[in-house]
């Protein structure tokens, strides 16, 4: 009977094909949207070089350290060593941000204040200050030359140094993936719902036959259950496949991980339905409504809409960040892809496993406790 169940629930499950677009179709369609929206992203962000204009001049031949000075910051400007009119075109067509003179002194010219003119300021203010420090240095005291003093002048030394957490780089756009994820077990509350509607007499024509059956109810509950998160798992992987084959999203190499995430994830979402399913005592339209009203609110504090929620919620109410199970779920991707040690994971996991047994608990209660005085 526990067989026949469970093919009877896969194949009612799989018919229904409302059901099946909202919980495969839609995440996909979703999935597509935000990879067209956020594809230009990180390349946006990417730094540019700085195009400035050199005057070629006597002066400029005279000073064959600023020069120097100029071509060791190959990775932050773009030089053009030309002449004083072809400069002053280049500025005014907005090829260049600004141009270097000798005239006599150190000038820079722009036609307008931006990120960029700061930097080219900066770098000749420095310039400017270190050129200074070594004519006084060799005015006072001449034998310093002798002492190497004016190499560590001329020597830049970083006394910072940027360590990552993990070999991944870092990106603003897997997060809103991740919460997509979250929501789509989440939606397998979908399936939780209709399996609880399709065993209560009071809701549906299947319900009251199966109540009158002599079959366990209890039994048929678990075969129902497990047909849902079958199916939900199944959609899942679907969408994993697609993310990450088609997408070309990362979650990392952890591929065990990320299937035990998915199947706990699914789990949790088909409980989370069944459990809304039994509380709420009016019919499937309100119980659907609970159920997508409470799974985009979670998503929403998970960072799917608004990345930085996420990170307003860890710093201002980190408990709601635990008790919210689209926020598990996304956090469990994030530490399996930054991450070098799982021990924020499988906190989460045992989170997530928790919620999995009381939603299960409150449902198997509240519907051992159901009677009905006539079918």
């Amino acid at each position: 009977m526990f067989l026949f169940n469970y093919r009877y629930r896969l194949k009612c499950i799989l018919r229904d094909r409302e059901l099946m677009f909202w919980t495969l179709m839609f995440p996909i369609l979703l999935a597509t949207l935000f990879n067209l929206a956020f594809s230009n992203i990180t390349s946006a962000e990417e730094f540019v070089k700085v195009k400035v204009a050199v005057v070629k001049n006597e002066q400029l031949a005279a000073n064959p350290a600023f020069t120097a000075a100029l071509d060791d910051t190959g990775n932050i400007f773009e030089a053009i060593y030309t002449t004083r009119t072809e400069a002053e075109a280049l500025l005014s067509d907005n090829q260049i941000d600004g141009y270097i003179i000798f005239d006599p002194d150190l000038n820079l010219v722009v036609n307008r204040s931006g990120l960029n003119q700061t930097i080219i300021r900066g770098f000749l203010d420095d310039f400017l200050q270190s050129s200074a420090t070594i004519v006084t240095v060799i005015t006072k005291n001449p034998a310093a030359l002798d002492q190497g003093i004016l190499a560590g002048i001329a020597n830049r030394t970083e006394y910072l140094r940027a360590v990552s957490a993990s070999n991944s780089n870092p990106d603003p756009v897997v997060n809103y993936f991740y919460a997509l994820i979250a929501m789509t077990c989440l939606y397998g509350g979908f399936l939780g719902v209709k399996e609880v509607v399709a065993i209560q007499a009071d809701l549906s024509d299947v319900g009251a036959r199966i109540n009158l059956a002599p079959t366990n109810k209890l039994s048929v509950f678990i075969s129902s259950m497990l047909a849902a998160t079958t199916v939900q798992l199944a959609e899942l992987l679907i969408l994993l496949a697609f993310v990450i084959g088609v997408l070309g999203i990362s979650f990392g190499d952890q591929l065990g991980y990320i299937a035990l995430t998915c199947v706990v994830g699914s789990l949790t979402g088909v409980t989370f339905g069944a459990c809304v399913g039994v509380i709420v005592k009016k019919g499937e339209g309100l119980k659907t409504g609970i159920l997508i009203g409470s799974t985009m609110t979670m998503c929403f504090l998970a960072g799917m809409m608004f990345a930085d929620m996420k990170y307003i919620v860890a710093t201002k109410v980190p408990i709601l960040g635990y008790l919210n199970p689209a926020n598990l779920i996304t956090d469990s991707f994030y530490a399996l892809y930054y991450y070098n040690t799982h021990t924020q994971f499988f906190t989460n996991i045992l989170l997530l496993c928790g919620f999995t047994v009381l939603f299960s608990a409150i449902t198997y209660f509240v519907l051992r406790r159901q009677k009905y005085a006539s079918l």
